[in-house]
């Protein structure tokens, strides 16, 4: 019984030491949404330009991006010249105006071009509760059906959209084509 006294601290040391070596190796940009495979969250809320109010069923009928952005966002500014390059290439955006004031995200879409087909305005942050949101900018990729098939937490760049995202977003295309 004194043996596993004095054995039981190193056991422990040894368990903890395992668990943190582990965490060496994760990334700390891939944040896992339990979304994934699960439809688009329900809301009914308006545009940016307060023209019309957007729900979910908006979204659906074709492979897309839902980029969760605010003006406030200092990340944002950097990924949005990308985003309006890909949309210019016909990938299709939608964006999520988060937490934000509507005065100002009108003069941003203004000044810096708008990439997004639909542009949701989230000003209490409802959706983006619904959707696991952490902060901005967030992407979700959907299909044709409006069934969330990734997220992902960051700035989008050449090379990330090339890399990651480009593909999941062309296999969707291809399969909304068949």
């Amino acid at each position: 019984m004194k043996r596993l006294i004095l054995v039981l601290p190193l056991v422990g040391f040894l368990a903890i030491a395992v668990f943190l070596y582990r965490g060496l190796f994760l990334d700390p940009a891939e944040l896992p949404s339990a979304l994934i495979g699960k439809p688009f969250p329900a809301f009914s809320l308006p545009n940016v330009t307060g023209e019309r109010t957007l729900t979910e069923a908006d979204l659906k009928g074709k492979p897309a991006l839902v980029n969760v952005w605010g003006t406030w966002c200092v990340s944002c500014r950097v990924e949005h010249p990308v985003l309006n390059k890909l949309s210019q290439m016909g990938v299709t955006i939608y964006g999520v105006n988060y937490k934000d004031d509507n005065a100002a995200a009108l003069k941003w879409l203004k000044e810096f071009h708008n990439p997004y087909q639909l542009d949701i305005r989230d000003e209490q942050g409802s959706l983006g509760l619904n959707l696991g949101v952490y902060g901005a900018p967030e992407t979700f990729l959907i299909d044709k059906d409006g069934i969330i098939r990734h997220k992902f937490v960051g700035v989008i760049d050449d090379t990330v959209w090339r890399e990651q995202l480009a593909p999941l977003y062309q296999s969707l295309v291809d399969e909304a084509g068949k």
